[in-house]
């Protein structure tokens, strides 16, 4: 059975380095054998369908493809529509209520280990607040992302160590599930 996938890759496109044309993914996408290929913005969302492989060997696959078409390493997640679609209505914030620029998910290559983020006060960073969901970790930052303290911790390697992890606004995470869902 086909399916239709989201390819998150992680900084791309990003100050003057890793520059991965959208135009270039699509055909390299396209080459790969992949249908209904399509990129959204140009920070790394792709979309694809394919009745082969599952998230991580279509996620190494790409992976594997664009560092050899580009010349250096993309780390890469690959994920359903399904996935999508729980995690944007899992989200423990009142989403309806806030400005998409005021939440972010994380996504993750496994599953975040708690103990990890203990020694975050959090109560210290509030109104900022983070959640654990099914692979990612919701942030609610009300004076966005470029200015949240707690966004800056949370994305410091040993948070994140030994996973991929990507984060998207609110307004991607609604579009990648718009996008997957046909």
């Amino acid at each position: 059975m086909t399916k239709t996938y989201a390819a998150l890759l992680r900084g791309i496109n990003v100050g003057g380095r890793a520059k991965v044309p959208m135009a270039e993914l699509r055909t390299l996408l396209t080459g790969l054998g992949y249908g209904g290929v399509a990129t959204h913005l140009q920070s790394g969302n792709a979309f694809f369908t394919t009745a082969e492989g599952d998230e991580e060997s279509l996620a190494a696959e790409l992976s594997a493809a664009i560092e050899k078409q580009f010349g250096f390493p993309v780390d890469c997640l690959v994920r359903d529509h399904a996935y999508l679609q729980a995690v944007a209505e899992a989200c423990p914030f009142p989403a309806a209520d806030l400005e998409p620029k005021q939440l972010h998910v994380t996504y993750l290559s496994q599953q975040p280990d708690p103990g990890r983020y203990e020694e975050i006060d959090q109560p210290s960073f509030l109104p900022e607040e983070f959640r654990f969901g099914d692979r990612c970790v919701y942030l609610y930052a009300p004076d966005g992302l470029g200015r949240s303290k707690l966004a800056e911790i949370l994305s410091r390697p040993r948070m994140t160590k030994g996973m991929i992890a990507t984060t998207r606004n609110w307004n991607t995470v609604t579009k990648l599930v718009e996008l997957t869902h046909g």
